[in-house]
């Protein structure tokens, strides 16, 4: 028997697998089976709080289709008809939340996005599931053509796209998220995915060096939401989350969760704005 999952532990290689991996997710309230189009562990991002060891700049390699198709058909099996939750999962958390495109970077930086989205649904399928196909992303690629034929036939099959907006400045995204983007530009990432598939915004927020985020990094955050509402872009709401996991990267050093009190305050904010917001600590 392997190891007991928890949300502490999101190991990519859990049951021996190159594309496909289980965790327990505390946004997605269950387990959720992970789809890691980057097992090269590059990433066009470069975030301050990864996990992924070894991080490195780039995009996704190649993608074995029918190996994808083989390795999450064998453990939607194991998940559905097999003894996997009883012997790899507590109790309290044995249901199939989603199935979610995500891994050891950006993955819609997959030249066959598309096509990946396509197997997925047709696995999906054949098991008669209904679960959410999820999308975590960093939003950088959905001006693309087969990225966003991907998007829509995502949203034809129970799709979601959770977009990471860490920081509304430009110097807190530089930090954050170790790229050079403008908020203008960040702002029309998150329009593009709702154009086409339902959205949710997802943020991390932490302390550096011992101290919470800038009155003026919470005051750009929240208005760049008024913005999106006053707007009527179609955000469905907000995953707001702290540190659960120790980051792998060089800033490691510079980080901690914030607490508790913080974050029920920052979700309340948002809250009054006029989004649902989904708080994990």
């Amino acid at each position: 028997m392997g190891q007991l999952l928890s949300t502490k532990n999101h190991d990519r290689d859990a049951v021996g697998m190159l594309y496909v991996y289980p965790v327990i997710s505390r946004r997605a309230g269950g387990v959720s089976v992970g789809i890691n189009l980057n097992p090269n562990n590059a990433c066009n991002w470069l975030c301050a709080y990864c996990q992924v060891p070894g991080l490195k700049r780039g995009v996704a390699p190649e993608i074995d289709l029918a190996l994808l198709h083989d390795e999450l058909t064998h453990l939607l099996s194991e998940i559905i008809s097999g003894d996997f939750m009883r012997q790899r999962v507590p109790e309290s958390c044995r249901r199939l939340c989603d199935v979610a495109i995500s891994g050891n970077g950006e993955p819609t930086s997959c030249r066959q996005f598309d096509a990946v989205v396509q197997t997925i649904v047709n696995v999906m399928g054949s098991f008669q599931l209904t679960v959410p196909l999820r999308l975590i992303s960093n939003g950088s690629y959905v001006h693309r053509e087969h990225v966003q034929s991907g998007l829509r036939l995502m949203a034809a099959h129970h799709g979601e796209v959770w977009v990471k907006v860490d920081s509304a400045t430009d110097a807190g995204i530089l930090r954050m998220n170790g790229v050079a983007l403008d908020v203008d530009r960040l702002r029309q990432q998150v329009e593009s995915v709702a154009d086409v598939c339902p959205l949710w915004i997802q943020s991390c927020m932490l302390s550096w060096d011992g101290r919470p985020p800038s009155d003026c990094e919470v005051v750009a955050y929240l208005d760049l939401l008024k913005g999106l509402r006053s707007d009527q872009v179609s955000v469905r709401g907000v995953l707001l989350y702290g540190l659960a996991r120790p980051s792998l990267q060089d800033q490691a050093a510079h980080l901690s969760a914030l607490g508790a009190e913080w974050m029920n305050q920052m979700a309340e904010s948002i809250r009054q704005i006029g989004f649902e917001v989904k708080l994990s600590l």
